[in-house]
């Protein structure tokens, strides 16, 4: 793969809502470089060590989250990316935007009661063997708040034994002691997922919102993990 400087881009849609949140959480908590990529850019270049793809409702979510926004030019550019082994993480609509890209396997349905769910929920950790998750310990438990309507994800019971057989189902919505109960799951996503990644586990989709939890002002610090865990990994890619 070739060699990446240290900056980490925020792909902007149109009705996207969370882009400055990440930008924010990268740029100002984390110290590191930080560029908005706007929707129709064709090609991500080699100066970025990292891609988000920021939640939000692109295009106004019409005929589904992220059902216009995959084609975008920059959806392209991304896979591309990615298939180099460039890190790329969807957080909430940016995670429906990789399904429907076919980045990640599955797809998202509305919420199982119909309605819009913004609060705080509690993950465990299912594999912290990836560059999203290192900084955890396997089963540790992160309070991280979701906002979403359409968070329920499905896949064929096919496509879940993949994931469970790959290890690429990454959080579960649980209890905070760490059960994975029907009550604790917020949406009817199947087997409690609230997030996996690809085989190559370089591309991440989670619904909860970490870049909303990551600076002590905001009252919760456990969604430094998640990004602790991108640096740690990139650092161990770069070249003393």
């Amino acid at each position: 793969m070739a060699k990446r400087d240290n900056v980490f881009g925020v792909i902007v849609f149109p009705g996207s809502n969370c882009d400055h949140d990440c930008y924010h959480a990268v740029k100002h908590v984390f110290g590191q470089p930080t560029e908005f990529i706007w929707h129709k850019t064709e090609i991500i270049d080699f100066r970025f060590k990292a891609i988000i793809l920021p939640g939000g409702f692109s295009y106004g979510d019409y005929l589904r989250a992220g059902a216009i926004a995959r084609f975008s030019p920059v959806i392209k550019a991304v896979e591309r990316y990615a298939n180099e082994g460039g890190l790329v993480i969807g957080i909430c609509n940016g995670f429906q935007i990789l399904l429907e890209a076919g980045l990640l396997p599955g797809a998202m349905r509305r919420n199982k009661n119909l309605k819009f769910i913004c609060k705080n929920v509690y993950i465990r950790v299912e594999n912290n063997k990836t560059p999203f998750t290192n900084a955890c310990k396997e089963g540790q438990v992160l309070k991280i708040p979701i906002a979403h309507a359409e968070g329920n994800y499905f896949a064929d019971p096919g496509t879940i034994e993949e994931l469970k057989r790959n290890q690429q189902i990454v959080f579960r919505y649980c209890t905070p002691e760490g059960e994975i109960t029907e009550d604790a799951n917020p949406n009817g996503a199947v087997e409690n997922i609230a997030g996996i990644c690809n085989r190559e586990g370089n591309v991440l989709g989670m619904m909860p919102h970490p870049e909303r939890c990551a600076e002590e002002i905001l009252g919760n610090t456990d969604g430094m993990y998640i990004f602790t865990s991108m640096l740690n990994h990139l650092k161990e890619l770069t070249p003393v």
